[in-house]
């Protein structure tokens, strides 16, 4: 059996892409296959076709992409959890080994949960990456409860939009920023209680305003760079700092001189490492029910085929959208 799979056979732009055919893959024996019914696009899927990351990418010629969401097909001799027609979702590939964006695509059974009943299951494959990021960032990484000041950078992205959601859900009072009328509107839809431009207002200002000039209880990063070093003038002392991104040099003084505790999620560990796969279908199953509960909904800005898949990614660069970018498989 063959399939058609879109492939970089070498780093470059993202008209490096190439329509094929390779082999149907089977599984084995603690995997399962998934006829594909969509990906997503995530930075770090882009990171890895420009060659910013070699470590993570999977074998040349090499399919990119986290996120799936589809109908399982076949199933290993050891699986238990699923059998042919399940729907589901998850985070198998696309980073050490073959990603989403072919027709099919196997992965450890331990990497996908049975995908959320109450949206379409295309819609599903916007959230692996990003809702497990921001789950463990509030839930691994800091403690997040009732009443608690919560800032949340970069609200209108991947990551943050989800993030916005789990910390209305968790009591939290949030704050959220954005460079942009619309992005600030946008969070306010999604819960956020405050929103801030943080290109005209300078961190002491929000902190009066919003954390009673103490400092924020948690910030929650998913942007890095410079955010990291401003993250430490608005968190408050002994409070948290969560984050996706330490590749950036910064001055950790702060961290001793306030007692501070910082967190980095880097989701696609466990398939990275081919260990603790597990963890990812279980949060997986928890962040489901969330979404069948009305807790957390994916926005997806824009939909492109598979074979448009160079324009996604020119999008994704841009970062001229808000949420998700959805591929769908045609």
């Amino acid at each position: 059996m063959e399939m058609t799979a879109y492939v970089i056979e070498s780093y470059g732009d993202p008209d490096v892409f190439e329509r094929t055919t390779r082999e149907v893959p089977e599984p084995a024996a603690d995997e399962i296959r998934v006829d594909v019914a969509a990906s997503s696009l995530n930075p770090v899927d882009y990171k890895i076709r420009q060659g910013e990351i070699p470590d993570f990418a999977p074998e040349f010629p090499a399919t990119l992409h986290c996120d799936v969401s589809g109908v399982v097909d076949a199933v290993g001799e050891d699986v238990e959890r699923f059998e042919p027609g399940d729907e589901v979702y998850g985070m198998p590939g696309g980073a050490g080994r073959q990603g989403a964006l072919a027709d099919y695509v196997v992965g450890h059974a331990g990497t996908f949960a049975r995908a959320p009943e109450s949206i379409p299951l295309e819609d599903a494959a916007a959230l692996p990456v990003v809702a497990l990021t921001a789950w463990e960032l509030l839930t691994d990484k800091a403690t997040v409860g009732i009443d608690d000041d919560l800032l949340v950078y970069g609200a209108s992205g991947g990551v943050g939009h989800i993030g916005v959601q789990l910390g209305r859900w968790f009591g939290a009072d949030v704050t959220a920023t954005g460079s942009t009328e619309e992005k600030r509107n946008f969070a306010e839809e999604l819960g956020a209680d405050h929103t801030v431009d943080y290109t005209t207002t300078d961190v002491e200002t929000y902190v009066e305003e919003y954390a009673d000039g103490d400092g924020f209880d948690v910030v929650f990063d998913p942007v890095g760079d410079d955010h990291i070093q401003t993250a430490f003038e608005a968190v408050r002392p002994f409070g948290a700092v969560v984050t996706t991104e330490s590749s950036s040099t910064q001055d950790v003084s702060a961290l001793h001189a306030n007692s501070l505790e910082l967190g980095v999620v880097l989701v696609i560990l466990p398939v990275l490492l081919g260990d603790r796969q597990a963890r990812i279908g279980e949060e997986l199953s928890d962040i489901a029910s969330l979404v069948d509960d009305g807790v957390v909904e994916p926005h997806i800005d824009e939909r492109f085929a598979f074979e448009d898949v160079a324009d996604a990614h020119r999008l994704g660069e841009a970062g001229d959208f808000r949420g998700k970018i959805l591929l769908v498989n045609e």
